[in-house]
């Protein structure tokens, strides 16, 4: 019973810090700001991408799927002054975006305790199986939830 009872309150004190650190302290926003003509770009990423979910980074090398090993390491000479010239950044699909923070919690905890404590690796690969899939799981339901409903005004 003790070890609920400080798992309890061990997640209360971390959500009671995480609201602090956003609320209160710089730390939530550091690094962070707004696109500016956000109506526009969201306007044209809207007609560019449509309905189509993934995972997509920006800028991209511009060679397209299907280059050759040679065109896609000539683009990378020049990736540094796309970098350079243009904002980047990631864009994920909600069920994407939910996948990727279970490989990152996944590999987070589970990995260090691998290298760390010598945890057998059948136990660290299906523990993050699990949390991967779960994650994964939360994504669908979240997606289907928040379902696009049309242009709120």
């Amino acid at each position: 019973m003790k070890i609920v009872l400080a798992g309890m309150l061990g997640g209360i004190v971390m959500f009671i810090w995480t609201s602090i650190a956003h609320m209160f302290l710089p730390l939530g926003e550091a690094g962070l700001g707004e696109i500016p003509n956000e109506s526009a770009v969201l306007s044209a990423m809207q007609s560019n991408i449509g309905e189509q979910t993934g995972l997509y980074i920006f800028p991209g090398l511009g060679v397209g799927k299907d280059a050759t090993r040679q065109e896609k390491s000539e683009a990378m000479k020049h990736m540094g002054e796309k970098m350079a010239a243009n904002p980047s950044g990631i864009l994920v699909g909600r069920v994407g975006f939910v996948l990727v923070a279970g490989i990152l919690a996944a590999i987070a905890t589970n990995v260090s305790y691998w290298n760390w404590y010598g945890f057998p690796c059948v136990y660290t690969a299906s523990y993050m199986f699990i949390q991967v899939i779960g994650f994964l799981c939360v994504g669908i339901v979240a997606a289907l939830v928040l379902r696009k409903r049309g242009p709120v005004i």
